[in-house]
This record gives C-alpha cells, sequence and structure tokens, in this order.
C-alpha cells in the first residue's frame, strides 16, 4: 500500500526527503531508547531483584518520628514470613476476605494476606500478601498507642493479654495490659466483613493523679525495590487535610524530606496501585501529621504517622479514643460506603481518578452497571462505547457529511493544488475560499476526535488504576484486560519461543486496531498538504507501537469505537451520494 497521497499537484524532494529523514530518526531514538536505556534499566532492576531476595539485611530501629512513638523494628537479620511469625504469641485474624494475625508483642497489626486475590492470573499464583513482620524483607505494618510523661505507656515488646484467640467479623478482641503503677490499658479490636478494623483504646486511670496521655497512630514500611513509576498513577503517602488531598510519591518524599500538616483532620495513609493502608482517627478533634522516609540498614523505610491533642484523664476516669484501620483492596463502592458510614472525607480519592474525577468516576460507575448486567468487563466496554457514540451521534454526523462534502470537491482541490503548487499562500487561500463558497467546515472533522479524547483518557484511568479491572477477564487469549494484549505477531502468536524486547510486543488487538484506522482513513479526504499526507498516513503505524503497551480493555475500546465509526460514516457517505447522485471519487483515476 502506498503512502503517497494519490491527487496533488507536485511534491517538493526536499520536503521528501526531511519528512523521511524526520520520521528514521524517530524510529532510530525509539529503539535506542528501549535498547540502550530500557533494556538495561530493566535487566539491573531484576538482578537487585534477585540480589536483594538472596541476601539478608540488618534491620534495626531507626530514627523515630518526634511527633509520635518509634516505629521499632527487629534487630535481628531478616527471617522468613514463617520464622517472624513463630517470634511472638499472636491473635488469629480471619474474614471471608482477609486472613492473618496481630502480633500480641506490641498489639501490632503486621499480618495480612488478602485472601479473593492473586498475584497473577495463574490459578495456582499465591494470594496477595499486604502486611507483613518487621522481621521480613517486606516489612510492613501498623501501630497504634500513647505518649506520656505522666506514667508508663505501652511499647513495641509490651505483651499483651488477650480476651480470646481469634478475631472475626462479629468477634471483637481486647487486649490489655496494665502498667507497674496500676493504670491500666486496653485495645478492643473489631474487623467488618470486608477490610475494615475498628480499634478502641482505653486508659483507666487507677492512680490518685490525673494523667495527660496523647494517643497517636503510624504506618510504616519497607521499600527496597519501588515499583515502575507511571505518570498518571500516584503510589505513596497519601491523605486528606482540611478536605484537601494530599499526595506525597516516594520518590518526593526522598528527594524533599519530611511533610508536616498540623490542624489536620481527615485519614492519611499508605496508597499502592490497587491496595491501602490508612489510618482514621474518629472525632472532630484536629490532629497532626507527618510523611517521611529514612534509611535503616541499606533499604528504605517508609512512615505516616499521627498525633492527637492529649486526653485529660482525671483519678478513677477512662480515657477512650477510637481510630480506624482500613487495610485491603480499595474497591470503589466499598470506599464510597464507608466514606458517608463514618464520615470520612474523600475517601474514595484513594482510588487514583486524576483530575478528570468529574469524568472518570461517572465512567467507572457506567461500566460497572453494565458489568452487572452483561456478567464481563469486555463486554461492558463494548456497552459503554456504544453509548459514548449514541452521546457523540448527532456531532458526528454533521462531521462525516462535512467529510462526504469535502470528497465532492476533492477535483476542484485537485485543480487548485496543480495550479497553484508552488505558491502555497495563494494555493491554501483559494482552497478557504472554495470552502467558504461550498459553505464547508473543514474543521468539523476534527471536533469528534477532540471531544473523545478526555473521554479516552478517563478511560484509560479507569481501566489501569480500578482494583475491579484487575484480572478481568474477556474471551480466548484476554484474560486480563488491564493489562496489554498478551498476544505476540513477532513470535507468530506464541509458536516461536522467542523473548521479544517490549517495543516488538504487538498483540492481536493492536493490530486491529491500525487496521481499522487505516479504513477510517481511505473513507476521510487526504489534507491538501502532502506532506501533511504522508504523516497522516504513517499515524497508524506509529499508533501500533504506542498501544501495544495500553491495557487491552482501552485497545478494544478503540477498535470497537472505529468499528462503529466506519459503519456510521460509510452510511452517511452512501446516503449522500444516493442524495446527490455523486459518485466521482469512487470511480479508480485512469491509468496514465
Amino acid at each position: 500500500m502506498s503512502l503517497m497521497p494519490s491527487h496533488g499537484g507536485p511534491q517538493r524532494p526536499e520536503e521528501t526527503r526531511n519528512l523521511l529523514i524526520a520520521l528514521a530518526l524517530s524510529t532510530l531514538i525509539l529503539l535506542g531508547w528501549q535498547y540502550f536505556y530500557e533494556m538495561p534499566r530493566r535487566q539491573q532492576e531484576a538482578a537487585l531483584r534477585q540480589q536483594q531476595a538472596g541476601t539478608q539485611l540488618t534491620e534495626t530501629t531507626a530514627s523515630a518520628p518526634q511527633q509520635a512513638a518509634p516505629a521499632e523494628l527487629s534487630s535481628a537479620q531478616p527471617v522468613t514470613l514463617e520464622e517472624a511469625l513463630a517470634q511472638s504469641p499472636r491473635l488469629t485474624i480471619r474474614s471471608p476476605e482477609v486472613t492473618g494475625s496481630l502480633q500480641l508483642t506490641g498489639a501490632r497489626l503486621d499480618d495480612l494476606t488478602l485472601r479473593n486475590y492473586r498475584q497473577t492470573v495463574a490459578k495456582d499464583s499465591p494470594p496477595v500478601t499486604l502486611l507483613a513482620p518487621s522481621a521480613t524483607q517486606s516489612g510492613y505494618f501498623a501501630d497504634l498507642g500513647w505518649r506520656s510523661t505522666d506514667t508508663v505507656v505501652p511499647s513495641a515488646s509490651t505483651p499483651w493479654t488477650a480476651s480470646s484467640q481469634t478475631l472475626a467479623p462479629g468477634q471483637p478482641v481486647t487486649l490489655s495490659w496494665t502498667n507497674p503503677e496500676g493504670v491500666r490499658f486496653e485495645m478492643e479490636f473489631a474487623l467488618d466483613e470486608h477490610f475494615l478494623f475498628t480499634v478502641t483504646q482505653r486508659v483507666i486511670n487507677t492512680t490518685g493523679r490525673p494523667l495527660s496521655l496523647a494517643p497517636f497512630g503510624l504506618i510504616n514500611r519497607e521499600l527496597a525495590h519501588e515499583n515502575q513509576h507511571f505518570a498518571i498513577l500516584h503510589e505513596g503517602a497519601i491523605g486528606v487535610v482540611d478536605n484537601t488531598l494530599k499526595e506525597v510519591s516516594y520518590k518526593d518524599l526522598r528527594e524533599e524530606g519530611e511533610q508536616k500538616f498540623a490542624n489536620a483532620q481527615g485519614w492519611l495513609g499508605i496508597s499502592d496501585k490497587y491496595w491501602l493502608t490508612a489510618l482514621i482517627p474518629d472525632g472532630p478533634a484536629p490532629f497532626t501529621a507527618k510523611f517521611q522516609t529514612y534509611q535503616s540498614h541499606g533499604t528504605q523505610r517508609y512512615q505516616v504517622d499521627y498525633l492527637r491533642p492529649a486526653l485529660q484523664v482525671a483519678p478513677g476516669a477512662t480515657g477512650e479514643q477510637i481510630t480506624r484501620l482500613f487495610a485491603g483492596a480499595k474497591h470503589v463502592d466499598l470506599l464510597d460506603g464507608y466514606g458517608k458510614q463514618y464520615n470520612i472525607p474523600l475517601f474514595d480519592r484513594a482510588v487514583d481518578f486524576g483530575v478528570l474525577y468529574f469524568l472518570t468516576k461517572p465512567i467507572f460507575h457506567l461500566l460497572h452497571f453494565f458489568h452487572t448486567l452483561l456478567g464481563n468487563f469486555g463486554l461492558a466496554i463494548l456497552a459503554l462505547t456504544c453509548v459514548i457514540r449514541l452521546l457523540m451521534f448527532p456531532l458526528a454526523n454533521k462531521s462525516y457529511y462535512s467529510m462526504a462534502q469535502m470528497r465532492k470537491l476533492m477535483p476542484k482541490m485537485n485543480d487548485i493544488r496543480a495550479k497553484y503548487g508552488e505558491d502555497r499562500l495563494r494555493m491554501n487561500q483559494e482552497v478557504m475560499e472554495l470552502y467558504k463558497r461550498e459553505k464547508i467546515n473543514p474543521a468539523s472533522g476534527c471536533l469528534p476526535m477532540l471531544l473523545q479524547i478526555p473521554v479516552f483518557f478517563a478511560l484509560y484511568k479507569v481501566l489501569f488504576v480500578t482494583i475491579e479491572m484487575r484480572h478481568a477477564p474477556f474471551y480466548g487469549w484476554l484474560q486480563d484486560l488491564s493489562a496489554p494484549d498478551p498476544s505476540n505477531l513477532f513470535t507468530l502468536f506464541g509458536l516461536i519461543p522467542w523473548n521479544t524486547p517490549s517495543f516488538l510486543h504487538i498483540g492481536i488487538l493492536p493490530i486491529l486496531m491500525t487496521t481499522t484506522m487505516i479504513i477510517q482513513q481511505k473513507l476521510n479526504p487526504k489534507p491538501n498538504d502532502p506532506v501533511q499526507a504522508q504523516v497522516m498516513g504513517l499515524l497508524p503505524y506509529l499508533f501500533l507501537f504506542l498501544f501495544a503497551s495500553f491495557p487491552a480493555g482501552l485497545v478494544l475500546y478503540w477498535v470497537w469505537s472505529n468499528m462503529l465509526s466506519i459503519l456510521q460514516q460509510f452510511i452517511i457517505t452512501r446516503r449522500y451520494e444516493k442524495r446527490t447522485g455523486d459518485t466521482s471519487h469512487r470511480r479508480k483515476p485512469k491509468a496514465a
């Protein structure tokens, strides 16, 4: 198939040469970037992960945050999960969504597995582990406690006594400990059917003097190797302070240092792509929040913590503080429900819907609605595409009608280009005068595409960041719509055992998308400028490589949208031809 325009006057040789040189240089830069930078970087990261997996690192107590109690860490060599769990008596945690345990020494929540989520789409893939003891290489835990200068408060080494052996929905457990002065501390843990813990801290003052104690909470994790950074996705410290979302990435914490927020009201936590661990202090009293990072024996640790104003507990009285702890998958409906039930501000923003929140979240809800009807997210994407096309139907009709008119004018435009080909300014003036006489808006064909750009980006966000789309299958080879198409043209779709570079991974869906783009271009009038026509002709092939790395669900949307556009444009063009009786543009040019 020739990429040269079939109409128009003589093209300047230097323009063609410059265009080909620019395209060649762009291709070389793309391939060079992948070969000399991306591939070595990924190999280095893989080697680093392998080295860290086989090397034992020492983990010790780092500099403690000034406002909250220290995140005390094991000073022993990192051990396996089984060895770490055996180091202290534990309270078993069991629910339909999670399983794990709570360390009774220190009352630390540091062992939590998500029962309904696998690490990969493979049937034998292990479940996702969210929290892990600090003695392991991926320590990730939450602590709640008190600060006081009036009396001895519990620490990470305090041996708590549990009222029962298992924490489950409808079966709360109370931990208790009494200090040398006789002051009794209690922590009541309750768990719902999903991922929300409600922790009630109590101080029973049995002394003859008043006590002043300030409650705190922290979440601490080790992150020896940060996940691949995505510009459209936030991972790191997150919180809502005075109804304002605060997002600080791991990189920003390392480069800019700690960030502190006084008189805060809201929540704070650590967010991954699909998972969240967050502390929600109950009540209207403000707190001081802090995000920070520090080095601990060769590994990077990150911490978010809060400190509330001190409670004044009179002799014989009881002081109480309630904190909710979310640890699990970021289901949108679940976060919305918690936000309404417990008055948690902007809790759904833990899902990174981005700046187009007003568009992204409605698209998610519409997609989720179609999923409940059709039972498959791939079919839901097809249905959503039909809705979007229907909303744009009048505008697209007008656009395609304008294109049909422009095709009718192609002979006159060719005459203008042949007559004024060497005088670009005069040629463009004559073309615009022709449009004006025929009452045609050449820009009308671009408007539907421009309106689809924010919809496209919003759908991209939905497919990329929502847990509902994770590992969502379609049919055949598409078993995860949130991941790129796994098929590959350059391995003959699995027949050749070749581990291709990432830029040569071209699946079936991107090929279908490129094919539909080429068909669309055949239905549209060519640009006046021959150089522009060549560039437009190459765009489908550039999009082929670009979309190969996009989520399969997004490419599915684009393919289906193109197919509907082709059908709509074909029908409108035929109706126009029938009404005007003009089919001259369909006749092949005679051979010279």
